[in-house]
């Protein structure tokens, strides 16, 4: 099973691309350290304050996946400067 998720964002505290980039930066190498998950940027590179993730993990068990997935969106949210705003979930 595959479950993939595009997850906007909102960085309010970002004023430059560079605050932008350290954010992404720090999300990024904490879900794909912590989890069994790919993560990556995919969309509004050049604006400050808003942020686009694609996360794809893969699992023989669906219950499985959708915990991971759950835990790796969780640990989105826990990060102050940065707001989640649209989750979409699709099976592959």
């Amino acid at each position: 099973m595959i479950l993939a998720a595009v997850v906007e964002c909102i960085i309010y505290d970002a004023h430059s691309l560079k605050d932008k980039r350290s954010v992404v930066k720090r999300i990024t190498t904490r879900i794909g350290g912590s989890f069994n998950i790919a993560i990556s940027e995919v969309d509004y590179h050049d604006l400050w304050q808003r942020t686009c993730f694609e996360l794809v993990t893969t699992s023989p068990d669906r219950v499985r996946a959708e915990q991971v997935m759950d835990q790796a969106l969780a640990l989105i949210d826990s990060f102050p400067e940065i707001e989640r705003t649209a989750a979409d979930k699709q099976w592959l």
